[in-house]
């Protein structure tokens, strides 16, 4: 098999054993894996070989772009591993049609500054923008913060290639901005987590940068309160390009170097974008609905300096006792108070610190639970701590994941979250498009 291999990519593209590097992801936890190889084809003709090669033997498949997800989903159950690392050029840029076609290791980073350069934007904003690479976005369907006005990586994606079972190269949609001819495959594809294919390249949809943006910045004396802002400026109707909230425990353990001067309490950040003059009436709205039951507000002048701290933000949490379990559950807004309050009682109940930061205008919550990773018990209390928070969110009506997906943290969970017929529905599609079930087995499902 690796002398086949070897032959398909050539003997300095395959790697075995595997590297340590290729058997982990940012989910930390102490999750490694086990493979056979790595192999790294230099385009979508050799992936495609590579997938046939691994179908004819039965050997399991585990696609890897960055390694910068946090559910486990690049992390290998045997097989091999197939990094995308070498597709990483742009096989097309049309600026006057915003309209680009990359390869699956292009970078996030490289992809917005690449738009940026032609006035363009990218939305989808996920972080690790010089490690993650679009194949993973796309395989995780990976949000961010501006996804609350800008939507989820699917919305930007007009087509893709891909390889699927047994080994051949397809693509699903293109480069046309409107395509209803089919089932949606590339929905089907996008967020699957590489469990019923293999990436190799989008077509993405781009649209013109804003001519402004500004940060409104409120720190508030409780959660409940940040909470009620955010309904306010949802209540409001003004259409902010994000809504972020970092309660009070997450700005006490992790709020250090915020680019402004903030008193102690929960955070809420507010984003305006738009034409200069559209930009500036939503920031002055977002700063008056957010003024009520204040300690401060303001607008934040270095709008990178903000972003570059919130994107720290999870790592300062993770130092503050060594390690965290955190989970990016999503509830119905009506809900978003409620659950804000519940996590540090659940967090009491055993024995952690229990916190809430994330994308609050989506719902979407980081809730964490903190503690020593030297100390077993510890980790078996968050565990348990885990299970708790996803009982309640699924009473709340809510979900298990907004953007990081399932991987292998969360495999199993989603018959708690789905009926029987649904996840059967769920099950059929895989056995459909991965009969053998070699796509990133463990996954998803």
């Amino acid at each position: 098999m690796l002398d086949e291999l070897i032959r398909t990519v050539g003997l300095d593209h395959v790697v075995s054993p595997a590297p340590a590097d290729y058997l982990t992801d940012a989910t930390a936890r102490g999750m490694r894996g086990s493979a056979l190889a790595v192999v790294r084809p230099a385009d979508a003709a050799e992936a495609a070989r590579v997938v046939a090669a691994c179908y004819r033997n039965d050997i399991a498949i585990t696609p890897r772009g960055g390694g910068s997800g946090v559910a486990g989903g690049a992390v290998p159950d045997g097989g091999i591993v197939v990094s995308l690392e070498r597709l990483n050029r742009i096989r097309s840029f049309d600026p006057l049609v915003w309209r680009i076609q990359v390869e699956a290791g292009v970078t996030t980073g490289r992809l917005h500054q690449l738009a940026r350069g032609s006035g363009l934007m990218f939305p989808p904003d996920p972080g690790a923008s010089e490690q993650s690479q679009i194949g993973g976005n796309l395989a995780t369907n990976a949000g961010g913060p501006h996804a609350f006005r800008y939507g989820v990586t699917r919305r930007w994606v007009t087509g893709i290639e891909a390889v699927i079972a047994p080994g051949e190269l397809i693509t699903v949609g293109g480069p046309v901005r409107k395509d209803v001819a089919g089932y949606d495959l590339l929905g089907l594809l996008v967020g699957s987590e590489g469990t019923l294919g293999l990436i190799t390249a989008a077509w993405l949809r781009l649209v013109p940068a804003p001519e402004a943006v500004h940060v409104a910045a409120g720190v508030y004396p409780t959660d409940a309160a940040a909470c009620a802002a955010i309904e306010r400026i949802l209540g409001s109707g003004i259409e902010a390009a994000a809504i972020e909230l970092l309660d009070a425990a997450a700005m006490r353990f992790g709020g250090g170097g915020f680019p402004a001067e903030t008193a102690d309490g929960a955070l809420v950040l507010a984003e305006a974008d738009g034409g200069t003059l559209e930009a500036a009436a939503r920031r002055d709205a977002l700063l008056e609905a957010m003024a009520e039951g204040a300690a401060a507000v303001q607008q934040v002048d270095d709008r990178e300096a903000v972003w570059r701290w919130r994107d720290g933000v999870s790592s300062r949490l993770a130092a503050a006792h060594g390690a965290k379990l955190s989970e990016d559950i999503v509830v119905p807004l009506d809900r978003l108070a409620e659950m804000v309050a519940a996590v540090p009682r659940i967090g009491e109940r055993h024995g952690l610190t229990g916190l809430s930061f994330g994308h609050a205008g989506d719902g979407n919550l980081h809730s964490s639970f903190l503690l020593d990773p030297a100390d077993p018990a510890q980790f078996a209390a968050a565990q348990a701590a885990v299970q708790e928070l996803f009982d309640l969110t699924l009473e709340m009506d809510g979900s298990i994941s907004g953007e990081h997906g399932l991987g292998s943290v969360k495999a199993g969970y989603l018959e708690r979250q789905w009926g029987p017929a649904a996840v059967g529905a769920h099950r059929a599609i895989k056995q459909a498009l991965d009969p053998k079930g070699l796509f990133n087995p463990g996954k998803k499902l």
